[in-house]
């Protein structure tokens, strides 16, 4: 990997866990500033970020310690280690769409059974996704089959978040149902990075180029910048105004002129 390329890397990385640790420093001190009901909507955007920093920071590591610089042999892509990506979102996925639903106030029966088919959902998208990204051939199924697998549960997600919830957003107020439809919008939207970016660094023959992997990287980086942290800070907004709706007194206190 020339210098540029390991550059651009090594920034994006590093991009990202400035995101991540910043954000979730705001959010965590943040939490109070809204209703207690919608605390814990706030504290699992916080966990998300903070979970994120630390894997960005092994995945920092191990990309440093993979790609040397400076006339050092280097250890490639059989060096980085791509489950720590995985691992971070095996945890964090998940958790997006718990600090979504918890958000919305719904009753808890309803988000008892939102919950119950979204989390599995996630966790099996990314499962499925995880051996195709690290071209290992598992099972004899070839990169691109295990994208596809990863697919069915996505497919599956997305219809519960424009059919399933949708029912549920009339009952939020015009503002708050603007805001999250912008949440939902920018999650689907970044989650759609995630196969493209797969699928442009495929490789069935063997490891990824390196112009592969900065692709791949810089494609995972942004993509996580904006699903945790500009999702997380929009979770917030939402927390702030339905507290505002619901309760004058924290109106006055919050946004008094």
């Amino acid at each position: 990997m020339d210098f540029w390329q390991h550059n651009i890397v090594y920034n994006m990385l590093s991009l990202g866990i400035a995101s991540m640790l910043f954000t979730s420093i705001f959010l965590w001190f943040a939490r109070d500033r809204v209703l207690a009901k919608y605390r814990m909507a706030v504290m699992v955007s916080a966990t998300v970020t903070s979970i994120a920093a630390y894997h960005y920071v092994r995945m920092f590591d191990s990309f440093n310690a993979a790609y040397v610089l400076g006339g050092t042999a280097q250890a490639g892509f059989e060096g980085y280690n791509v489950g720590y990506r995985y691992v971070d979102w095996f945890l964090t996925v998940p958790l997006l769409l718990v600090e979504l639903v918890a958000v919305m106030g719904l009753a808890r029966a309803i988000q008892s059974s939102l919950l119950k088919r979204l989390v599995p959902a996630a966790a099996a998208m990314i499962l499925l996704g995880y051996p195709g990204d690290m071209h290992t051939q598992l099972f004899g199924l070839s990169n691109s089959m295990w994208g596809l697998l990863s697919t069915i549960p996505f497919l599956y997600i997305m219809y519960v978040l424009f059919i399933e919830i949708s029912k549920s957003l009339a009952a939020q107020s015009p503002k708050v149902q603007g805001l999250l439809k912008t949440a939902r919008t920018l999650l689907v939207a970044t989650w759609g990075v995630y196969p493209i970016t797969f699928i442009l660094a495929m490789n069935n023959t063997g490891a990824p180029s390196f112009a592969d992997v900065v692709s791949r990287e810089v494609g995972y980086s942004i993509a996580d910048i904006l699903a945790k942290c500009v999702f997380g800070l929009l979770i917030f907004t939402v927390a702030r105004v339905k507290s505002a709706e619901e309760s004058k007194e924290f109106a006055a206190a919050e946004f008094k002129d």
